[in-house]
């Protein structure tokens, strides 16, 4: 049995390096959508603003881009990418353009 371990860490490593280079794109797609909308959008969809946005988001890509292991600070960069492409981004995109 003992045998079998080298052989797995290998494979493990690599989905790791996958799931971080998703959870990079995910991250970097966030922010630079972000950056789209007018700061006027963010108050009318009853969000937070721009600035706090685009800061919370372009921290957490510089956060994931650096090679120190912050997994804790990381996981909370993740969530807050994801909260905003569920729940921001629809409701930005909702709103008619003038």
């Amino acid at each position: 049995m003992d045998g079998f371990v080298p052989a797995i860490a290998p494979v493990e490593a690599w989905i790791n390096l996958g799931i971080s280079f998703v959870l990079l794109v995910v991250k970097i797609f966030a922010f630079a959508n972000s950056l789209i909308y007018s700061a006027e959008s963010y108050d009318a969809a009853g969000k937070l603003n721009k600035t706090t946005w685009c800061l919370l988001l372009g921290f957490s890509v510089l956060l994931h881009l650096l090679p120190i292991p912050i997994t804790i600070i990381n996981l909370a960069m993740t969530i807050v990418a994801l909260v905003y492409l569920a729940d921001v981004r629809p409701a930005l995109a909702g709103l008619k353009r003038r």
